[in-house]
């Protein structure tokens, strides 16, 4: 066993290169080859021992961001933050699924409970040992005067993860009708298919569907931040002043409708297209950036598993990745699985709501609350026939509950993709996917047969008497009548183009016969992505990394045109013009051209809004879905004056100025020195959960950046649309079926959550570069690259 040590504030010793382990719990001796980026190739002789070593290995690596994964999935952060986090732990708790854990956890896989318990047996012996053991404790431990505390199976099983979002938006849909009435809000919005009603339901009161509803909801979702007050090491801890100055703080609510920004790509694309014969399949989902990554690379091999890819460290399992046969990735597929209830509640008792006409009692759930330097919460929690209480407005004797698809057993976010893990061809894959319920998800597949095939996943509602996008009544008109059987969902297999592609946007088939949602994301990832593999040409590795790096923006090749015959009323404004003229239209970071489109169309889609928009919706909707502000802008109407086109040009150039003038402030009046990836305009800049909390020496040992950025939210290499790049594409895979270690991937900024260990950042400067590493999954070629060898040995009970 490793030795107590006494270390200086923020070193954590590391497991040495090479080492025996002895570990209580396994059965056999375990392998785990640790290769120079930081992958951990994980050789056991059986299920249970690869899975416990999964969770011992990804222990050693995130132990701290496990700690919040599980604080957040259990309601416990008022423990470590205080009275300012039981909000958040009250809403967890509401979210919680509270059915059959047996049931659940054989639902992602036949042995689904003993995957589940082996990995968190593995998470649990590292926590022992380091707590045996502080010197393996990460230096946030210390900072925070805490200990990591034990795993169960419901943490894995939380939901608290999931990219869930139409609750939100409901509110905010609500919000508009009331303000702008729905005929004139469907004019705005871009919902498809087919047009639903956005009529409110007899009986419902818009102006009660305020904010507060979705607090707690919203509280339980958000992510975690640390203040000065929460670091006990004085020697660390930033001023308050400091802190407010520093620290990245996410506005409340802060998209009003919210977008699919941290969307996805994917495709797979026939051998009839590649060199080799064989398919490509790549993928980079978009997810929030934060220190450590969200995902976690790791290689699995025990009789019945050889699996290698990415996921979510707290699941046992790759959610996204390759085996011996076939290779898989995903991106959000936008169904509508929550609903909005609002019930009449009792006068005289609040626990009551009516339903169906008559008065039913709501289960009441009492819960002690822990909190940091005060007593115990005493919370009380509420459920309806649909679903946890989320807000109660006693002066209006209103309850508001959320009905939601992911509370069903079998809904935790990526766990079913342990069956996918052992597929070995299209029908098996295509079976798996049908276990995958939340998130609803496009996967594609291909195989070393040559299939290449997308599946859509979810639990769907099914929804007879109105389309899901606005609260309703709970007293019984609204039910859900079942769900689409998933093997009615959209699929397709071996198309003649020879690829298939998603990108969150609209692919629900023509005539398709369910109503499955109708808020998807602008077209522009998937037009491009299908730009460059509908051309026909054959395709090789390298072109699949370009095109995963890709910065052409389509919307700038339709908007730019419309300057062509136009001539701005000062030099710098004109100058623009010509540069945007001659531009081509690629979001380069040291594209000056690129910093003045970025900054014309943003103001463009500002001063539309406000012309099109009336005031009280403004701030309700934000901003205008950019596929139609383009359209209207093609296509003027009178409504941007009595002569729309010259309205138009008005509009365009007066937005051109503005955005001059903004850029000329920046960076001074020599446009010859504007660069669109700049830390004053389009950069990345990851900051580490305990940044709002730290001083600038010790922040600066956590935090990464800024760098500069190209790209935006509508190119394939998505960079968000902001200043700051929040979301992306960190995570990688390019799987080549030709040969398995030619695949590549990406991981910002590194494999490790350790501040000190050369993976918590080796990764981040490839990836700002658009390099790959190759992802080995041969033993010799893992061997040939390996840095660090252990062994997890069964420990000795007869010594």
């Amino acid at each position: 066993m490793v030795g107590c040590v006494t270390l200086a504030l923020g070193e954590q010793k590391p497991i040495p290169a090479k080492a025996d382990l002895e570990i209580e719990g396994l059965t056999r001796p375990v392998e785990i080859i640790k290769d120079r980026w930081g992958i951990s190739h994980i050789f056991a002789q059986n299920k249970d021992d690869l899975f416990f070593a999964q969770g011992f290995n990804v222990a050693s690596d995130r132990l701290f961001q496990l700690e919040l994964w599980r604080r957040q999935a259990t309601g416990t952060v008022a423990e470590i933050l205080g009275k300012k986090a039981v909000q958040r732990d009250l809403g967890a708790r509401l979210l919680k699924f509270r059915g059959d854990l047996r049931k659940e956890l054989d639902s992602y896989h036949p042995q689904g409970q003993e995957i589940v318990s082996a990995f968190v047996r593995g998470i649990n012996t590292f926590i022992d040992l380091a707590r045996k053991n502080p010197e393996l404790l990460p230096i946030e431990f210390r900072l925070l005067g805490i200990t990591p505390g034990h795993w169960t199976p419901e943490v894995v099983v939380s939901r608290h993860n999931g990219l869930f979002r139409n609750a939100t938006t409901e509110i905010r849909l609500a919000q508009a009708v009331r303000a702008i009435g729905s005929e004139k809000l469907g004019e705005f919005l871009d919902l498809h298919p087919g047009n639903p009603d956005l009529r409110p339901a007899d009986g419902l009161d818009l102006s009660l569907i305020t904010d507060k509803v979705i607090e707690l909801y919203e509280e339980a979702r958000s992510p975690l931040q640390f203040a000065p007050d929460d670091i006990v090491e004085s020697a660390a801890r930033a001023s308050t002043m400091a802190s407010r100055a520093s620290a990245a703080l996410l506005p409340f609510l802060a998209e009003p409708v919210p977008s699919l920004s941290q969307g996805s790509n994917n495709w797979a694309v026939s051998g009839r297209l590649t060199g080799s014969g064989f398919p490509f399949l790549a993928n980079d989902p978009h997810r929030a950036l934060q220190i450590p990554s969200l995902r976690y690379w790791v290689h699995l091999v025990a009789p019945g598993w050889n699996v290698i890819g990415g996921g979510e460290p707290a699941l046992p399992g790759v959610s996204i990745g390759h085996n011996d046969f076939g290779a898989w990735g995903l991106t959000i597929f936008s169904t509508d699985q929550e609903d909005l209830y609002v019930y009449d509640t009792d006068p005289d008792h609040s626990a009551r709501y009516r339903y169906s006409g008559d008065w039913q009692d709501m289960i009441v759930v009492s819960e002690k609350i822990p909190v940091k330097g005060a007593a115990p919460f005493e919370a009380t929690l509420k459920f309806t026939r649909h679903g946890p209480v989320i807000y109660e407005d006693s002066e209006h004797h209103k309850a508001v509950a959320l009905r939601a698809a992911w509370l069903e057993c079998g809904c935790a976010p990526y766990l079913a993709s342990l069956r996918m893990d052992q597929a070995k061809n299209w029908p098996e894959f295509r079976e798996a996917c049908f276990k995958n319920r939340t998130p609803s998800l496009n996967m594609l597949w291909a195989d070393q047969k040559g299939d290449i095939g997308w599946q859509t996943t979810g639990l769907v509602p099914i929804r007879k008497n109105w389309p899901g996008l606005l609260p309703v009544p709970g007293g019984g008109k609204f039910e859900w009548s079942g769900t689409v059987p998933a093997s009615e969902l959209p699929s397709l297999l071996n198309p003649e183009s020879g690829f298939v592609a998603t990108a969150n946007q609209d692919n629900i088939p023509e005539g398709y016969p369910h109503e499955l949602g109708f808020l998807w994301a602008d077209p522009f990832r998937f037009l491009r992505i299908s730009e460059v593999l509908g051309s026909g040409q054959t395709t090789s590795l390298s072109e699949m990394m370009n095109l995963q790096q890709d910065f052409l923006s389509l919307p700038a090749r339709r908007l730019v045109p419309l300057l062509k015959d136009l001539r701005a009323s000062t030099p710098l404004a004109q100058k623009a013009v010509e540069m945007l003229r001659a531009w081509d239209f690629v979001l380069s970071p040291e594209s000056g051209a690129a910093a003045i489109y970025v900054a014309w169309e943003r103001a463009v889609l500002d001063n539309l809004k406000n012309v099109l928009l009336p005031e009280a919706a403004r701030a309700v909707l934000g901003q205008l879905p950019l596929l139609k502000a383009i359209r209207w802008l093609e296509a003027p109407d009178t409504r941007l004056g009595p002569i729309p086109e010259a309205g138009r040009n008005r509009l365009l150039l007066h937005s051109l100025e503005e955005a001059v003038e903004l850029l000329a402030k920046m960076f001074g009046p020599d446009q010859a020195r504007w660069r669109y990836g700049d830390s004053r305009f389009h950069h990345v800049r990851l900051r580490h959960p305990l940044s709002g909390g730290l001083r600038d020496e010790i922040r600066r040992r956590f935090d990464l950046g800024p760098y500069p950025r190209g790209g935006d939210g509508q190119t394939v290499n998505n960079t968000s649309d902001g200043d700051n790049q929040t979301s992306g594409a960190t995570f990688r895979i390019i799987a080549d079926l030709a040969d398995w270690d030619r695949s590549v991937g990406t991981n910002a900024p590194g494999q490790s959550g350790d501040p000190k260990d050369p993976h918590y950042s080796d990764l981040l400067n490839p990836w700002l570069e658009g390099q790959y590493f190759p992802v080995y999954y041969s033993r010799a070629k893992i061997e040939s690259a390996a840095e660090k060898t252990i062994r997890l040995v069964p420990i000795k009970l007869d010594r």
